[in-house]
């Protein structure tokens, strides 16, 4: 059995839950390694930066997190997808990405994915660094299958002398034992464990993980913005007589939890009645989890009980400079989804956040604001309210202008030692 056939048959029984350990994994990994060796990139060659990407398809946070790391890096990015179309860069980021898709790198088995391993270790012969996408991937909370795998591709870079990172990402109070040991593998082995936020940070620690850097979330780094829908937004404000603009979104993740509409509509016909013009919008689209679905039940629930015009439902998803014009322009964003209260907090809007995976609440400690932090739960709609009026009196874009600097960088260490910023 060829190298790469023997990861490829660890990772599924470890996954599986079998008697394979991470030991055992790292021992297949490591002799993939030494067989696959290292190929010298030519003299005076641009460096190739490999991204392992998320899986967008529609998840407009995904792609967020990719085109900031390539907004931020020197050289070519080499971003690896699963399917063709799943991560669809700006037109301005052409030059300096290529998207290749690997559609059985992550997810798949057997001789197709010894295939995918194959052309990845490929990618790495001559590569100046490897970095993989971590976010809220890693943990095995969402899918134990994709965290181990993502983590093993993040050790097998690291025993072949690539340098190695785990993209800013957080770290669940109960993460799968699998994932941990995988993570702790990866980490002595020479990968960077970025943790995204400080309880991450510390439950990581708590894990046993060596090395760990606390960071920020790379998309605190994005530095493009499209006022294609801000333009819509405050043309929306101007007809409905609004003083101004709530953005508002719901997450088919915390519906999930909790039968939102019934909160959310609550909470619409409240800020309109304050006197503000509503946007729902959707940020991810995909059918396993479709937030246009969600939202669209929040418009038709609101839509006899507000005056025309003052709720408007955005019906696409919206790339990530469009929802930081759009969030910019806002006076408060309402989300269940983390990298839309990024985009918001970072233009210094008050984000109140819904709380999933417990990925929100060290995001919001780093930025001196911890009560956006919402626990989805029955009377959310009415809490929220509360903590908007509560909002009025406090000095909360006071203390996000304070804390944002030092998570700008915080972010940087996502990228750092990959060059300068593109042009």
């Amino acid at each position: 059995m060829n190298p790469v056939a023997r990861v490829v048959r660890r990772t599924r029984a470890a996954v599986r839950g079998r008697a394979a350990t991470s030991r055992a994994t790292s021992a297949a990994v490591r002799r993939a390694a030494a067989a696959r060796g290292r190929v010298a990139a030519p003299p005076g060659a641009v460096p190739v930066h490999v991204l392992v990407g998320p899986p967008g398809a529609g998840n407009t946070g995904d792609l967020a997190m990719v085109e900031a790391f390539v907004e931020n890096v020197s050289g070519r990015v080499v971003v690896v997808e699963r399917n063709p179309g799943d991560l669809r860069l700006a037109p301005h980021l052409s030059a300096s990405a290529d998207v290749v898709s690997l559609p059985h790198l992550v997810y798949g088995r057997g001789a197709q994915r010894t295939r995918d391993l194959e052309a990845f270790a490929e990618l790495l012969d001559t590569a100046a660094s490897l970095s993989v996408v971590g976010a809220d991937m890693l943990d095995g909370g969402y899918s134990l299958t994709g965290s181990v795998n993502r983590i093993l591709l993040a050790e097998l870079g690291a025993l072949r002398g690539v340098p190695t990172r785990l993209l800013g990402f957080s770290w669940n109070a109960s993460p799968r034992r699998p994932a941990a040991r995988a993570l702790r593998a990866a980490a002595r082995a020479g990968a960077a464990p970025l943790l995204r936020d400080p309880h991450s940070a510390a439950r990581a620690r708590a894990t046993g993980v060596p090395g760990v850097v606390e960071t920020a979330d790379v998309v605190f780094l994005a530095r493009s913005a499209d006022d294609g829908l801000a333009e819509q937004a405050r043309a929306q404000t101007r007809r409905s007589g609004a003083r101004g603009l709530a953005v508002v979104n719901a997450s088919a993740l915390v519906g999930k939890r909790v039968d939102q509409v019934a909160e959310y509509r609550t909470l619409v016909e409240h800020l309109v009645a304050s006197g503000l013009a509503v946007v729902l919008l959707p940020h991810v689209l995909r059918g396993t989890s479709d937030d246009l679905t969600a939202c669209r039940a929040v418009a038709e629930a609101v839509a006899g009980d507000v005056p025309p015009g003052s709720v408007h439902l955005v019906e696409r998803a919206p790339t990530p400079a469009e929802v930081r014009g759009l969030a910019a322009s806002a006076q408060v964003v309402v989300t269940g989804r983390m990298h839309l209260a990024i985009m918001s907090l970072m233009a210094g809007v008050p984000a109140v956040t819904f709380s999933t995976q417990g990925k929100v609440s060290g995001l919001m400690e780093a930025l001196g604001v911890p009560e956006l932090c919402v626990e989805p739960a029955p009377g959310m709609g009415s809490r929220v309210i509360s903590l908007l009026d509560s909002l009025q009196d406090g000095d909360v874009a006071g203390r996000l202008q304070h804390h944002l600097p030092g998570q700008r960088e915080r972010a940087l260490r996502n990228v750092e030692g990959l060059g300068g910023l593109h042009g």
